[in-house]
């Protein structure tokens, strides 16, 4: 058998996926050979500004050089042990997490939904057990808007057709409830059988929608009343991307249940964990859930060191200067297009007038054009998140080809 031919151009490579590949995604035209920062090049070596930072799994920037070094050297003596036995790695890790997030326990899982359907597992086990709800009664509650996955429980909680349509029948014990709405929790929270309320504290796919001030708290706070678990999706807004450690500590509230993922390994591997305490994780033992890749020793050790260089090197605090620099540009841009502009940190939307004569794709594409990347959501917002490791200079170059796209634009149509 002869090996992988690779493509050498970009045409090539777009040509394989769609020949090849399975249609369930519609990237932007731009084929990714290398990266380095908030930078990626194509394979003509066009270089582009990442804004898009694979949905906050690349906060650390690409290919951060000290974690792509703990990544080689944990290579080089062990990668993947079953958990069946015990490694020099997971242990440490898990105390390190638990000291920095202020939990007691950790559970490792690989990707983001995964650890969001670990975190309905455990709401269901603690309610039964220590809530005392009644067998195979247990509901748990999520935000309408809401988006954690597409496996068939994330789906069974969606309000997007798009993610559900035609996947049915669907998951039951759940209930939506309409985001950001304190009283809709309150009468949800009423029923006995409740057993949490799983929520992202800014909703990311749903066009970065952040809640009324206040709202969190008042979850925390309704939660308790209730003895109902708040569990925060913080996959995506979690570990500096709104300019704080977690975008709960806005308001200095914290879940029984915390959900992280994607920048909890820099984008160098698919990581993610479930953290909460002795009472609620300790009600699964073993052999009731688990992952063959869950807890490796090489995801353990590059996710410790993602997590201490966004540490040690600032990039929380440059997340949120940045932020503050990157909207005071945005709102400056004046465009009949667009609607709003909204964010926190280096979490960021552009809502454009769904009537106006050209959409979010369109700019895009002009982005694209200039040496920017993002991605609209919903059809006419723009998200914009860059890697954290951005600089004042980079986010004013970005704001000069953000501008001109959408002049450039409404000049086409005048």
């Amino acid at each position: 058998m002869k090996p992988i031919d690779y493509p050498k151009t970009s045409a090539q490579a777009i040509e394989l996926e769609t020949s090849y590949g399975a249609k369930n995604y519609a990237p932007l035209s731009v084929v990714i050979s290398k990266a380095k920062g908030i930078w990626v090049e194509d394979l003509e070596n066009h270089r582009y500004m990442d804004f898009l930072s694979a949905y906050s799994a690349v906060n650390q920037g690409h290919c951060h050089p000290k974690i792509v070094e703990t990544l080689i050297e944990q290579a080089q003596r062990v990668t993947l042990t079953s958990r069946a036995f015990y490694n020099d790695r997971l242990g440490a890790y898990e105390a390190y997490m638990c000291s920095y997030f202020g939990y007691e326990r950790l559970l490792p899982m690989n990707t983001g939904v995964e650890a969001g359907e670990t975190a309905v597992k455990l709401a269901r086990r603690w309610a039964y057990r220590v809530k005392g709800i009644p067998e195979n009664q247990a509901q748990v509650v999520f935000a309408s808007g809401n988006f954690w996955g597409r496996t068939m429980s994330a789906i069974s909680s969606s309000t997007d057709p798009s993610s559900y349509l035609d996947f049915g029948p669907f998951m039951p014990g759940f209930q939506t409830i309409p985001y950001n709405d304190v009283q809709a929790l309150k009468t949800a929270l009423q029923n006995p059988n409740v057993a949490a309320f799983m929520v992202e504290p800014i909703q990311g796919e749903a066009g970065i929608i952040i809640p009324d001030p206040g709202y969190l708290m008042q979850v925390r706070q309704l939660c308790s009343t209730y003895n109902v678990l708040f569990m925060a999706d913080e996959v995506q807004t979690g570990l500096g991307r709104t300019g704080k450690r977690l975008a709960c500590d806005h308001e200095e509230v914290k879940p029984d249940v915390l959900i992280l993922g994607k920048a909890l390994s820099g984008g160098l591997l698919p990581v993610s964990a479930v953290l909460s305490s002795h009472e609620i994780m300790l009600q699964i033992g073993p052999g009731e859930h688990g992952s063959t890749f869950g807890g490796n020793p090489l995801a353990c050790a590059v996710a410790a060191t993602a997590i201490q260089v966004l540490v040690e090197e600032g990039m929380i605090e440059n997340s949120q200067a940045r932020g503050e620099q990157f909207r005071q540009g945005l709102k400056a841009i004046l465009s009949p297009s667009i609607l709003e502009v909204r964010g926190k940190g280096l979490l960021n939307a552009i809502e454009m007038r769904e009537e106006h004569p050209y959409s979010a794709t369109d700019i895009c594409y002009r982005f694209k054009k200039l040496g920017l990347l993002a991605k609209p959501t919903h059809g006419h917002i723009i998200r914009l998140a860059p890697p954290l490791v951005i600089t004042e200079n980079e986010i004013d170059m970005a704001l000069e080809r953000i501008s001109q796209a959408f002049h450039e634009a409404d000049k086409s149509i005048a």
